[in-house]
């Protein structure tokens, strides 16, 4: 039996430390990414990402031109007041996507200067959705202009021939690692275990353009989507997983989210 999550690569760390997953430690790490190799090292190999997608700004061109805006490249950009009504971003309670944005930004702002900064941020946002990737999708529409989400949610919009661009924020950015873990007395383990090995495989992650999954594959040697975005340009932050998947940091960040952003949200 195997348990796999997208955005939710911290909930992973946490049952890795509540010791309810196997060890599932794999022949094929050497074969894998840095940042995968550290992620099964830091859930004591009861953890492996398959997956790495960064976190970014997807924008509606057409949109944007017709309402004569400018295009927003970095964090900093978002709060330009010609955009107020133009942004969305889902609500960080329902959303991974948009807790891993909130957890981004303290980590490059500092609690304080974060909030200030969703503070301003608020008077730009039409709609705190439900979903992370609803976002981009309401760009895609027309509904928006500005959508915050992971990067890949903004790539696939534009494959299904949508005006959307994927920027990645000049500043730095987060990201999230998709992970997988098998749970301890699963009764197929074998099997499991198989499974898992070929998931980790350049010729499984290859497949990831057939299912128009446009994330960082973790084997080195997998073909990357040529419509992914090009990670070797972004800036990627060294996001703390395990600190901000704590299920206390997590309540206090998003009890000061509610008190501070979501009791005045538009």
């Amino acid at each position: 039996m195997v348990g796999g999550t997208g955005a939710r690569d911290d909930r992973h760390l946490q049952q890795a430390e509540e010791d309810l997953l196997d060890d599932s430690r794999s022949p094929k790490p050497a074969g894998l990414h840095d940042w995968a190799q550290r992620h099964a090292e830091q859930s004591k190999f009861r953890a492996s990402g398959i997956y790495l997608g960064a976190l970014g700004i997807g924008y509606n061109l057409e949109t944007l031109k017709s309402r004569k805006l400018p295009e927003p490249k970095c964090w900093a950009d978002l709060l330009d007041p010609s955009y107020k009504g133009e942004i969305q971003i889902a609500n960080p309670n329902s959303s991974g996507t948009s807790y891993n944005t909130l957890a981004t930004l303290v980590q490059m702002m500092g609690e304080d200067k974060a909030f200030d900064y969703l503070s301003k941020l608020n008077a730009n946002i039409s709609q705190y959705t439900k979903s992370g990737s609803a976002p981009v999708k309401a760009a895609a529409r027309g509904e928006a202009t500005i959508g915050i989400v992971f990067m890949h949610d903004a790539v696939a919009q534009t494959v299904e021939g949508f005006p959307i661009k994927a920027v990645a924020p000049c500043e730095g950015t987060g990201y999230e690692i998709g992970s997988m873990s098998i749970i301890k007395g699963a009764r197929n383990l074998e099997n499991a275990k198989k499974w898992y090995d070929w998931a980790l495989s350049a010729e499984a992650q290859s497949h990831m353009k057939d299912a128009k999954s446009y994330q960082l594959p973790s084997n080195r040697s997998a073909e990357v989507p040529k419509e992914a975005p090009k990670f070797e340009e972004i800036k990627l932050i060294d996001y703390d997983f395990k600190k901000y998947g704590d299920p206390t940091v997590r309540k206090a960040l998003l009890a000061r989210w509610d008190k501070e952003i979501g009791a005045k949200a538009n």
